[in-house]
């Protein structure tokens, strides 16, 4: 097969930030191959209210109107069910948890789902997605880090849809053969996303490696064949959702005795090109266009024809001399995953 296409590529997760790093990044979802995103609301302050969202993507909007943008509002205390009312009559699409301080901007996480029981009951009423950073915080005294702080989560995802059976419920970023086999068990309200670097990477390649690293870790091997397995088989509650997260070079390639470096990878501006690539070296190419669209788009209700857009096709060709590169406007500049390597796949016509 030297050239496949792909029927309107949607990344159902991924983080567009602000200021100039926006402006740079935005345009790289549909450089990518990508015509819908669904943005995470962890910038700085948080987007915790729907006028602050609908503002947030009128500024994405004027940056690349090409893009669909689902919005997506920060689980907060302030977060009323008459907000929850209010976003979903404007369009907002889902409400994304974070457990306190696990990953980038997460500061103002949550500590207790309990306490959001009277959210979640609204959310489930007027059909409004819980995206949920899988993982619990780290602590020593329960034994609890960064490499089974998502196995810790999974009780509290089967004990959400149990408690709200009809409440659509993503499970963000999966890692771990545990995460897979815990979705597969629960209903068809229940979803994951899957990122590309995750199909890549292991924990060994990001011990000591700072471009390889994020939220959630890469796990073991056998993590890893288990993201590609559920992939393989077509399973439509797994789709793709990229993660990806830009951060300035000295932020990301950067720790000090007192401050990590910053956590996330951005896959953005090689993002269909990177998952053919991948998909191929584990015999799953045939999965492509339900992994990065049919799939997610059904689970979302996204679908062109449901919701009157256009469908747009993304053709790519076998090529060699695709070299991911890096990218700078002004004084803003990012790093993409995989910098230097050769994808093998190349966007020729959308």
């Amino acid at each position: 097969m030297s050239t496949l296409s792909v029927s309107s590529p949607a990344d159902f997760h991924v983080h567009l930030r602000q200021g100039p790093l926006s402006d740079l990044v935005c345009p790289h979802v549909r450089l990518g191959g990508f015509h819908l995103a669904y943005v995470m609301p962890n910038l700085s302050p948080p987007i915790t209210t729907t006028d602050a969202a609908l503002q947030y993507k009128s500024r994405l909007e004027k940056i690349d109107p090409s893009i669909e943008y689902l919005m997506t509002l920060y689980l907060t205390p302030d977060l009323t069910p008459d907000e929850i009312r209010k976003a979903k009559r404007a369009g907002i699409v889902g409400v994304k948890s974070y457990p306190r301080g696990v990953t980038t901007n997460s500061d103002g996480g949550i500590e207790s789902y309990e306490a959001y029981y009277h959210v979640f009951a609204v959310m489930e009423e007027v059909d409004m997605v819980l995206n949920l950073h899988g993982e619990v915080p780290s602590d020593a005294s329960a034994n609890i880090h960064i490499i089974n702080a998502e196995p810790s989560f999974l009780p509290h995802l089967k004990k959400l849809h149990a408690r709200f059976p009809r409440l659509r419920i993503v499970l963000e970023h999966a890692t771990t053969r545990a995460a897979v086999d815990a979705v597969k068990s629960l209903g068809p309200t229940v979803a994951c996303t899957i990122t590309a670097h995750h199909l890549a990477l292991t924990v060994d390649d990001w011990a000591g490696q700072s471009w390889n690293y994020c939220k959630p870790v890469a796990k073991f091997p056998d993590d890893r064949e288990a993201l590609r397995e559920v992939i393989r088989e077509g399973h439509p509650r797994f789709f793709l959702g990229s993660d990806s997260a830009p951060h300035p070079p000295p932020k990301k390639s950067t720790s000090s005795p007192d401050h990590g470096c910053a956590a996330g990878i951005y896959t953005s501006p090689i993002l269909l090109p990177l998952v053919a690539h991948l998909l191929e070296s584990f015999g799953a190419l045939n999965m492509l266009e339900g992994f990065v669209s049919t799939f997610g788009r059904t689970f979302y209700g996204r679908e062109a024809a449901a919701t009157g857009i256009t469908a747009r096709t993304v053709t790519l060709r076998k090529a060699t001399g695709s070299v991911v590169e890096s990218y700078a406007a002004g004084d803003e500049g990012v790093v993409p995953f995989w910098i230097g390597r050769d994808l093998g796949w190349k966007i020729v016509t959308e």
